[in-house]
């Protein structure tokens, strides 16, 4: 069911589930059909029962249904994630149908793996094109000295390559390469050659034509069937499919193919704490089986394989990006929407915004770690 807009916010009726979620949100500065840009406006008389049986889901399938509305979605999540809210992103029977769940299934399998790629990475190039900047990076750009999304994002190709301490005729591993951003830029830029692979088959095909004639090879693999030796390893937004059943099997992946003298850099998302939980609504629509490690998970697994040395947190910054993809999303949808339908016009906006709030709300973090085997690693390149 969708609404009319051309009539303008409804009256709430005074209803059980108004008064409940009216109190859930006092102290929050969000108040129903307010006059504040992060207030929600809303179009259906069933949308407070919706959202308190359903949660996020609700609230995220609502938005894209057209039940409600609002000028400034990254704003209302950050309040929402400040106010403690999140804890109601689940009602408590499908926290605990999760739990039981993960626990006792691998979400993240090897038959498994390839359902992300076919929901969201496989979407269409054309989208992402346009949504993204010239170097098809979809990670974390790196906003220190950065003016725009595209200088953003060469520098974090750049602080990738420095940490990595890169030397030509190096052969480097990109696992999760995307549409071959790392590949293309790493092989031009420090004379490496690179296998990248990804469970995605519009990736895999967009990164070969991106780095046709380039000592470049993309691989549609699972990380668990790599194979060879490699003087060093890139991983960029990837670590955030392999779930936490997985973890330690993915770093005696690394230290299988890792040279001795080699170093590994993981680039991730990060999660404040270890409980093991995603949002209901990003889980369908956008990542499925798709999970947040926590810095403890990440020392736990690797430990007695690989070093650590060197953690570094800019997280703030993938606020920046995320309102840049937006912005270019917005700017260029009427060249999409031939193509995809209104429905994911919205559900793309509600994902870029509502990420984007829980960035500033520091509820999400994003990490580059450096990993060696027992080398002297003394990287000092400038930040």
């Amino acid at each position: 069911m969708t609404s009319d807009h051309r009539i303008g916010p409804i009256a709430l009726p005074d209803s059980r589930a108004r008064r409940v979620l009216e109190s859930l949100l006092e102290g929050s500065g969000i108040t129903l059909n307010g006059d504040a840009p992060w207030d929600p406006q809303i179009y259906n008389p069933d949308f407070c029962n919706r959202l308190l049986r359903q949660g996020s889901l609700g609230l995220g399938e609502s938005y894209m249904d057209g039940w409600w509305e609002c000028e400034h979605l990254d704003e209302l999540a950050r309040r929402l994630v400040q106010h403690g809210l999140g804890g109601h992103a689940r009602p408590p029977s499908d926290r605990l149908m999760y739990r039981l769940q993960a626990g006792l299934m691998n979400l993240q399998s090897k038959a498994r793996a390839y359902m992300v790629g076919e929901a969201h990475y496989d979407l269409g190039n054309d989208l992402f094109e346009r949504m993204l900047d010239p170097t098809m990076c979809y990670s974390c750009g790196y906003w220190k000295e950065a003016d725009s999304l595209h200088e953003a994002q060469l520098a974090k190709l750049e602080l990738a390559c420095r940490k990595l301490e890169l030397q030509p005729g190096m052969r480097v591993l990109d696992i999760g390469c995307g549409w071959g951003s790392f590949a293309q830029y790493a092989t031009l830029h420090h004379g490496v050659s690179v296998t990248g692979i990804t469970i995605s088959r519009e990736q895999a095909a967009l990164a070969r034509q991106r780095c046709s004639g380039l000592p470049v090879e993309i691989q549609l693999e699972d990380y668990r069937d790599i194979e060879g030796c490699f003087d060093r390893i890139v991983s960029i937004g990837m670590f955030e499919h392999v779930g936490h059943r997985n973890y330690r099997a993915y770093f005696e992946t690394i230290a299988r193919v890792l040279a001795d003298d080699g170093l590994f850099l993981l680039h991730t998302i990060g999660s404040n704490n270890s409980n093991i939980t995603v949002d209901p609504w990003i889980d369908r629509y956008i990542f499925p089986n798709g999970v947040l490690p926590s810095a403890r998970q990440v020392a736990d697994a690797s430990e007695d394989l690989l070093l650590m040395e060197d953690w570094q947190n800019f997280g703030p910054d993938y606020d920046t990006t995320l309102m840049a993809w937006l912005m270019n999303f917005e700017h260029f949808w009427s060249e999409l929407a031939e193509r995809y339908s209104e429905r994911t016009h919205r559900m793309f906006r509600y994902y870029l915004s509502v990420c984007a709030g829980a960035f500033r709300a520091r509820d999400l973090q994003l990490w580059q770690v450096v990993f060696s085997r027992d080398r002297v690693y003394r990287y000092d390149a400038p930040r």
